[in-house]
């Protein structure tokens, strides 16, 4: 049950509040008072569309928030999953700035847009002035067909098998398109398999194999390097490091023992000795290990000429190769089974369609049943709407070999608004003025049925008047007494049924303009019913029309 609403700096609503009781609520007022910002409002609160719009011009950003009550289970189990605190009741608040921007909360936590649509749908319904503009869609037929017969969870179902067998269709496709031209395949991996296999090992043997032919290449540079220092350490004849070394040693141990002083010296000299010595042994080896072999140059050179050109080959880098190796390995292994593959995905195809069938013959079924109880009732709702002998029917026809995500059967909703007529389409039913009655039967039928307790009503009712806004405002007021109807309404005949009403009214200084909101009761109520019956000026005789109307709604008291 919708409880309180809020509104701040809305449109042209600096502030108003709002409180709600079971039943139903009139909201009623002068053509372009403000009514349907109500309704504007509450959409916004469902997750509807924000825009800068909806700020009051001059104001930084507008705000609507409406507290629920009596949460039905389903919304109850919604908070439990999003673990959003409660005590029974929810505030429900969105914030719109001046950029267009918005944020929607839950008892004060931030949510998305999406999550506080999911919420809504669970406690509100808002059904339009132009409804049966969306009812003409089969689309719309279809699920409308599946709430009312509470047929949702099949649908998912059916949607979840759709999905899979999908999926499974577009893989065996795929096993079949590559079968056609498999074995001129499977004779190309082998052909490259055979090149990498000779020429491609791992990673690592790939990096030795070229550090190895950049050492080869520098050979000559490198080995003229090594022999130029040797050289200097002990291979020239009278001025090599080593010989040096030894003289000034020998120089120094004479005439250390003179002056301890020179005796450090001598020592560092002794240790420098040494090091050149392992110096000259290091270039030694050096030097014997670079004698580079011809005929494993060659081979080298013809390993990396082979690697470079298979890379070319395959339109990747050297170091890319053991992984096109692995990847060819991994295609001719799938082409070698794909037949084992192919048999395997046709019996999962045969499991898949088996549960679809099954799946979408379940849901025919609730279809079937829901459209017989639908159409009747719409029917029914028909002949007190002024459609004396008019009939409503839901077609549902089912194709087996359909393969849809929303099962095998087709619905389209037929009307025949006038006895001896054959249902038509409901798309190609011609007078507005039908199309707007029908329309409202197909809503208070859907609606009796539904779990949303808290249904919103904008201006359902136009184009209808004398005694069968009368019964349309019986048909709503038999809604309110199950659960709770806010509408928007400009017949008296439909306010007067209500079990409380709002009036909406306009003012402005020329400069401003503003709405207002206010509870009727009493003489009050009876002059705004008055008012709305017509006339520059509010009569003695309106008034008492109006005290009668308001005495016989609340007397008769319908059932649907």
């Amino acid at each position: 049950m919708l409880r309180q609403l809020q509104l701040r700096d809305f449109v042209i609503v600096d502030r108003a509040d709002l409180e709600f009781a079971p039943g139903m609520t009139a909201l009623t007022g002068e053509t372009g008072a403000g009514k349907s910002i109500i309704v504007d409002a509450l959409g916004l609160l469902a997750g509807g569309r924000a825009s800068a719009d909806v700020v009051r011009q001059g104001a930084e950003r507008a705000e609507a928030s409406a507290s629920f009550s009596d949460l039905p289970p389903a919304a109850l189990g919604w908070l439990a999953d999003q673990a959003i605190d409660h005590d029974g009741e929810v505030l429900v608040r969105r914030v719109v700035g001046t950029d267009g921007r918005s944020r929607a909360y839950l008892n004060g936590q931030m949510v998305p847009l999406q999550s506080l649509r999911e919420f809504a749908d669970l406690l509100l319904e808002i059904h339009g002035q132009q409804e049966f503009q969306h009812l003409v869609k089969r689309d719309a037929q279809r699920r409308l067909l599946d709430e009312h017969g509470q047929a949702l969870d099949l649908a998912a179902a059916v949607a979840d098998a759709h999905g899979e067998l999908s999926k499974s269709l577009a893989q065996l496709e795929a096993l079949r398109a590559a079968a056609g031209d498999r074995d001129a395949r499977l004779d190309l991996l082998r052909y490259h398999l055979a090149e990498m296999r000779a020429e491609v090992g791992s990673g690592a043997d790939i990096d030795a194999l070229l550090v190895e032919r950049q050492r080869i290449a520098g050979s000559g540079r490198l080995g003229e390097a090594a022999r130029t220092a040797l050289a200097a350490v002990e291979d020239a004849e009278d001025a090599n490091a080593q010989l040096l070394l030894a003289r000034a040693q020998t120089a120094l141990r004479g005439a250390s023992s003179a002056d301890p002083a020179l005796a450090q010296a001598g020592q560092f000299l002794a240790e420098a000795l040494i090091e050149v010595s392992e110096a000259a042994g290091v270039l030694r080896r050096f030097l014997e290990t670079l004698d580079i072999d011809p005929q494993r140059q060659d081979e080298v050179e013809r390993r990396a000429a082979a690697l470079e050109s298979l890379a070319r080959k395959h339109r990747i880098s050297v170091a890319g190769l053991p992984q096109q190796r692995a990847n060819l390995e991994q295609e001719l292994d799938a082409l070698e089974n794909s037949a084992v593959s192919l048999g395997k995905l046709e019996a999962r195809m045969k499991v898949l369609r088996d549960a679809y069938d099954a799946a979408a013959a379940k849901l025919s079924a609730a279809r079937a049943m829901a459209a017989q109880v639908l159409g009747t009732g719409i029917t029914q709702l028909m002949q007190g709407l002024g459609m004396k002998g008019g009939r409503f029917q839901v077609q549902v026809s089912s194709d087996p070999e359909q393969l849809s995500v929303s099962g095998i059967d087709t619905v389209d909703f037929l009307v025949s608004a006038n006895p001896g007529q054959e249902p038509k389409s409901l798309a190609k039913v011609a007078s507005g003025g039908e199309l707007s009655r029908i329309s409202l039967a197909i809503q208070v039928a859907a609606a009796a049925r539904a779990g949303v307790q808290c249904m919103v009503f904008d201006e359902v009712d136009a184009g209808i008047g004398g005694a069968i806004a009368e019964i349309v405002g019986l048909q709503l007021r038999a809604l309110g007494e199950r659960g709770q109807v806010l509408c928007v309404t400009h017949l008296p005949q439909v306010a007067s049924q209500a079990h409380a009403q709002y009036q909406v009214s306009k003012q402005t200084d020329g400069k401003v303009t503003r709405t207002s909101l206010r509870g009727l009761t009493g003489s009050d109520r009876i002059d705004e019913i008055a008012r709305m019956l017509g006339g520059i000026d509010v009569t003695d005789k309106a008034r008492a029309h109006a005290r009668e109307m308001l005495k016989r709604g609340s007397a008769y008291l319908p059932r649907l």
